[in-house]
């Protein structure tokens, strides 16, 4: 018996394609002419060309994503690594060059000028820190924290790796506010009115503040080595699972082109700190076996597995974000050229820090609390014996020093290079002018010197030492990128009112200007 199928109406027309030819339809099929047109209908994907063809870019972008972000994470992971050196090569020169100017100048006569310059005073400051807490160290007994850590089961040893992963942020995002204090308080002009606690405290914060987040760190080292040394691996299983987690909390969120710089500076900051990491479990566990060659192809699948995680993660992760937020992978970029820029600006002579402060505040990465860790497992692990044995340790940090000194030069050819790319070297000649708070600054470009063209002046100005700079300048330069981030979304309206710079500037801002607080809320200025 014959069903009809559909009868052809006016509103029916003009929901559907008019161009299918509905007259070649019969008005009544059979079951066999249905289950033949089943079999033999066709796909009309050229009526949507434009919704196929962005399917087929976001495919691409996400093929591209891997490579891009790599180059990315390649480059901070230097930046990192440059800014890591810096604390066992140039600082401790730095330093004694200080103690000398400290002890000879007066001897010279002052001439009512300063004993040492501010970068000298930071310099002291940092390497006291540094030996205070690394004897600080030496009453922590990382045997009894081991056997401590590994007599616990191992839902308590996850859930303390995730404890101590949320208070190793918490700690860089309140540590690099407390160095800058005591940096500031230290080389503040005296004349000021007083309105500070004092040198003398705010450096006892510093000192516990690097001690705490060594101790943290170790903690941490302690539980991945544990994690390692476990017979049937559970542990380090669970702690690998816990990065697919950090997928969970971040794909499925609203990400802006600034966020997202923001989570790629955390995600250099992670991954150069999980190397460290592991090279301290290393070398315990290499002590632990006599230096045994051996054990180190025992260590390695465990290390491969714990870095091929994190890549994978980290690739899975900003590929979902990039394509859910219709964000290209040309952004990655934008970023490494943010980075460079600031590299580039910090070699100019109107350069307010130095690039390994600039790091710690961008990264949230501060590397004093991991550089105490590190030489006191170092100076427990090798034992230093003979001349022979103390003339090794002297090559060893003249390869540092060349390990410095090439890593900075190549770094800064690349991020000239990488500047100019993104044509972004005519913003390192313009001076931000000071205003008042609550007013938005207006920057004008300085003039070059005798006529000499932009890219002369670039080139020459990266390797020139930063001037003093005038001592009637404000306290604090306020942006509008400052007031624009720190607004809640209530006043926001409000503030584009009395403001109408913001409202065109809102939409579209520029990284160098919109991007003052790394994940960990960290300033820039």
């Amino acid at each position: 018996m014959n069903i009809p199928f559909w009868s052809y109406t006016e509103g029916a027309l003009s929901m559907c394609d008019q161009r299918i030819a509905y007259s070649a339809v019969p008005q009544y099929l059979s079951l066999f002419r249905f289950i033949s047109a089943e079999l033999t209908r066709g796909y009309f994907l050229e009526h949507n060309e434009a919704k196929y063809r962005e399917r087929r870019e976001r495919v691409y972008t996400c093929l591209r994503i891997p490579r891009e972000l790599e180059k990315l994470m390649i480059f901070g992971f230097f930046l990192c690594l440059d800014a890591f050196l810096y604390v066992f090569t140039l600082l401790p020169l730095r330093v004694l060059l200080a103690f000398v100017r400290f002890i000879t100048l007066p001897c010279c006569g002052l001439g009512g000028g300063r004993v040492l310059q501010p970068a000298q005073v930071c310099d002291i400051l940092k390497g006291v820190i540094l030996v205070i807490c690394y004897f600080m160290m030496h009453y922590v007994d990382y045997s009894m924290m081991y056997h401590l850590i590994r007599g616990q089961s191992v839902i308590k040893l996850y859930i303390i790796y995730n404890m101590l992963e949320v208070a190793d942020r918490l700690f860089s995002s309140f540590g690099q506010d407390i160095l800058d204090a005591l940096y500031w308080t230290a080389t503040e002009h005296k004349e000021r009115k007083r309105a500070h606690l004092g040198v003398i405290p705010h450096f006892f914060m510093a000192v516990l503040y690097v001690f705490l987040h060594a101790i943290l760190i170790l903690v941490q080292a302690t539980t991945l080595n544990v994690a390692f040394n476990s017979h049937n691996k559970s542990l380090l299983t669970i702690m690998m699972s816990n990065n697919f987690v950090e997928i969970k909390g971040s794909v499925f969120k609203k990400f802006e082109k600034n966020n997202l710089f923001q989570m790629s500076n955390s995600d250099i900051k992670e991954r150069f700190t999980n190397y460290v990491l592991l090279l301290i479990v290393c070398l315990r566990n290499m002590e632990q076996f006599s230096w045994n060659p051996d054990h180190l192809w025992v260590l390695f699948p465990d290390v491969c597995m714990v870095i091929a995680s994190e890549i994978a993660v980290d690739v899975v992760k900003h590929a979902f974000i990039t394509k859910f937020n219709d964000i290209t992978a040309d952004v990655y970029s934008e970023y490494r050229a943010s980075l460079a820029f600031e590299l580039v600006s910090s070699r100019q002579k109107n350069a307010y820090t130095d690039y390994s402060d600039s790091v710690s505040r961008r990264m949230g990465f501060i590397p004093l609390p991991l550089a105490v860790l590190l030489i006191r497992v170092v100076t427990s692990s090798v034992k230093v014996q003979g001349v022979l044995a103390y003339t090794c340790v002297v090559l060893f940090y003249f390869g540092l020093i060349t390990l410095k000194v090439l890593n900075s030069i190549i770094l800064l050819g690349k991020s000239c290079q990488y500047v100019k790319d993104a044509k972004m070297e005519e913003k390192l000649f313009q001076s931000p002018s000071t205003s008042t708070p609550g007013k938005t600054p207006k920057r004008t470009p300085t003039k070059s010197n005798q006529g000499t063209p932009p890219d002369d002046s670039f080139s020459a100005s990266v390797t020139s030492q930063p001037a003093r700079q005038n001592s009637t300048a404000p306290l604090l330069v306020q942006s509008s990128s400052d007031q624009f981030l720190t607004t809640p979304d209530g006043e926001e309206k409000d503030i584009t009112q009395d403001n109408p710079d913001l409202k065109h500037g809102s939409a579209n801002k520029d990284l160098l200007d919109i991007d003052r607080f790394t994940i960990c809320g960290n300033r820039i200025d």
